[in-house]
């Protein structure tokens, strides 16, 4: 953390928290403005109040916004990838002969479920939900819009699904440091999560079967079908050997190779397959990893969809993302944010409430701090305490902090996650948020089950044997 010359007051911190909550609250819902816009202006209102804390000048506070970026520096580098990666399967032909053969096969009335469960086991294999989103997720969203399925819909059933696995997955990074953080065992913190997600993800299977019934009869008519797969036909040379770099970069990351050579891998032998197989322009295809490509294919919604990827389309997702990291850089750093928590906990009570505490705690640093990494490492310092003096177990406090902070960053337009799936997808966070019901019903379920006393498992060290049974 910055040393600063003092630490801010509890009503300095809700002040500054508060001012950021409204500009981007009544900015961006009230008055629509750019969300770029809105965090400069937060920025501006951190940065003014850390100043009093400090008076060594703007150094310190330039060295906190750096310190909020630097740590997000594997995300920066796969966001990039990831519109690589995007183009490079398009160019392949990889995305449509997904979908070709997903329109033969995949039923509007079992869509969303099917769409889920592919999600939630490429996620658990892979432990990305980014990987997850930017490869199955924008075949889904294709596929889906041609059956007629309104995309914030389709956009939040593949959120649901890839969550699940970013949160459960032994592999996932968010996974991993939330038990790291609670210091307690990574397959302890799993079978911890179970009490709360499997059950949601069954309700969730449930409502989006039925939701997926009310698009049962938007089967395509014959006429229609053989257009769509004679223009892709025409476009592509269709061929299950397309789907190679689907399957190589998924192997890589069940091997646990980190996902950066993986993408990388994947990205080479695309680019071979469509100069191969495709017989795309060498320098065409290397400039399309840059700017995208443009579909071809003479289909309005094929086109749309075939025109997406490069790193020119990750800039605006990739600038609104430095921008919440640096404030929350600042929030960190400065104590806003350890202050408003320490507060809170001291004035906590009951299993429910600090299971509570700490979930919106998580939410808070998200809003925040535009990512969940600081928000599960600062929740498990500071929560840690106050859940041995309960006697509740640390495996509750390590599955609230996903539920704080791995499910609800994709519910937020400004995190890096929130952005990132908006503009892999091309739907607004606001529109497939209500969509996105593993995410919020997660929550929602975690605290009833609080209430309740279900999975508020106890310390095991301050227990007799015959307690412990």
């Amino acid at each position: 953390m910055i040393r600063t010359d003092k630490d801010p007051s509890f009503a300095q911190s809700a002040i500054t928290f508060g001012a950021i909550v409204v500009v981007i609250g009544t900015g961006l819902f009230g008055f629509g403005a750019s969300l770029h816009s809105l965090m400069l202006i937060c920025l501006t209102i951190a940065a003014t109040s850390a100043w009093f804390l400090n008076k060594d000048g703007f150094g310190r506070i330039r060295d906190a916004m750096n310190s909020g970026i630097s740590g997000a520096f594997g995300a920066i580098y796969i966001f990039i990838l990831i519109g690589v990666l995007i183009a490079a399967f398009i160019q392949a032909g990889s995305v449509g002969t997904l979908i070709y053969y997903g329109l033969q096969f995949i039923s509007p009335a079992i869509f969303l479920p099917a769409g889920i469960i592919l999600c939630v086991f490429m996620s658990v294999a892979t432990g990305t939900s980014w990987g997850t989103v930017g490869t199955a997720g924008i075949v889904l969203i294709g596929i889906g819009d041609v059956m007629g399925i309104p995309l914030p819909i389709v956009a939040g059933a593949i959120v649901s699904g890839a969550t699940f696995g970013d949160k459960m997955s032994p592999v996932s990074d968010t996974t991993n440091l939330a038990a790291m953080s609670a210091k307690v065992d990574l397959y302890s913190h799993i079978k911890s999560m179970t009490y709360t997600t499997v059950p949601t993800l069954i309700v969730v299977l449930i409502i989006s079967t039925v939701i997926s019934m009310q698009y049962a009869d938007n089967v395509l008519p014959v006429e229609q079908l053989n257009a769509l797969l004679n223009a892709l036909d025409a476009a592509y040379s269709i061929n299950l050997i397309c789907l190679l770099p689907f399957v190589v970069m998924i192997a890589l990351i069940v091997m646990k190779v980190s996902p950066e050579p993986a993408m990388i891998a994947a990205t080479a032998i695309a680019v071979l397959l469509a100069i191969v197989m495709q017989g795309a322009d060498p320098i065409g295809v290397l400039n399309a990893l840059y700017g995208g490509g443009t579909g071809d294919t003479g289909v309005e919604t094929l086109d749309n969809l075939l025109s997406r990827g490069g790193i020119a389309s990750m800039m605006w997702t990739l600038a609104l993302a430095l921008m919440a990291l640096a404030l929350g850089g600042i929030l960190h750093s400065f104590g806003f944010l350890r202050v408003l928590i320490a507060t809170l906990i001291s004035r906590v009570r009951s299993a429910f409430g600090l299971v509570t505490s700490t979930i919106f705690a998580c939410l808070a640093g998200n809003m925040t701090m535009g990512e969940a990494y600081m928000s599960i490492i600062l929740g498990g310092q500071l929560f840690g305490p106050a859940y041995d003096e309960a006697d509740l177990d640390r495996r509750v406090l390590s599955r609230s902090l996903e539920e704080g902070a791995t499910l609800t960053t994709t519910l937020i337009p400004w995190t890096t996650g929130g952005a990132f799936f908006a503009a892999t997808l091309g739907v607004d966070v606001i529109e497939y948020a209500p969509w996105a019901m593993l995410n919020w019903m997660n929550i929602l379920v975690a605290m009833l089950f609080a209430s309740l006393g279900i999975g508020l498992f106890r310390n095991m060290e301050n227990r007799g044997p015959q307690e412990q049974a």
